[in-house]
């Protein structure tokens, strides 16, 4: 049997190699039976973590539990400066798909229909395809209506991607409101701006932001405009607009 130091360094390893939180179950799936106490292995485990995170206090990285097990990540005080680390700016999302997270977040199960009776106005189909593809909602069901519309809710990647362990840790909508406003390009801003010039060689400049794509929607009387998701390689949204468990 592996001494409990010995169980905390390996512990450490493992979270500092995996590419996703782990469980505590899938932790203590990397050793062997002999290696960790009979009587009740998850424990050991279970102070593993303990000790890791007290050992942490103070550094630069913490240890956090989210809904699919625990990962190391950068202390969100010094996002700041780690942030310079990528010289592109991070990703701007519109109005319209933030209120559709959100709302399905706090009003799940929910269809389309739901969606569009609280915004006034059609969700876009773009807008349901990139939070599908994200993995940040799914659908879980149909209501039982004329058409059978489809329900939706949020799953653990959402979870994860906003460093909550489940649906209670949601803040207030009061609160969603205030961290997300500073995030979403101004409507009037965006209308106001004026198009770069094409580059050299009669091709158009590649320099378009999310606020030109919002600029050009606002002309769209069907609904929201057209959101593709973003590249897989952007820091996530939890990065962008920080909901926090603390209330």
């Amino acid at each position: 049997m592996l001494e409990q130091q010995d169980i905390e360094r390996v512990v450490e390893a493992v979270l500092l190699a995996a590419a996703q939180p782990m469980s505590v179950d899938r932790l203590v799936a990397v050793f062997r039976p002999d290696e960790l106490p009979e009587g009740d292995p998850r424990q050991a485990v279970r102070s593993a973590l303990s000790e890791i995170e007290y050992a942490l206090d103070g550094r630069g990285y913490e240890l956090k539990r989210v809904a699919s097990g625990y990962r190391f990540q950068v202390r969100q005080q010094l996002s700041p400066w780690v942030s310079r680390l990528w010289e592109e700016k991070p990703p701007r999302y519109s109005r319209a798909l933030l209120e559709t997270l959100a709302l399905i977040a706090y009003r799940q199960p929910a269809t389309r229909g739901d969606i569009e009776a609280v915004r006034g106005v059609s969700v876009s189909q773009n807008i349901m395809r990139s939070l599908l593809e994200r993995g940040w909602i799914r659908a879980v069901g149909q209501r039982e209506v004329p058409g059978r519309p489809a329900l939706y809710a949020t799953t653990r990647s959402f979870l994860d991607y906003f460093n909550l362990k489940s649906l209670e840790e949601l803040p207030p909508l009061a609160e969603i409101k205030a961290l997300v406003d500073p995030h979403v390009e101004d409507e009037a801003a965006a209308a106001e701006r004026v198009p770069a010039p094409a580059a050299e060689g009669g091709e158009p400049s590649e320099q378009m932001t999310a606020a030109d794509a919002s600029s050009d929607a606002a002309a769209t009387p069907q609904g929201d405009a057209d959101d593709a998701a973003p590249p897989a390689d952007e820091r996530p949204l939890a990065q962008v607009v920080h909901l926090r468990a603390d209330r």
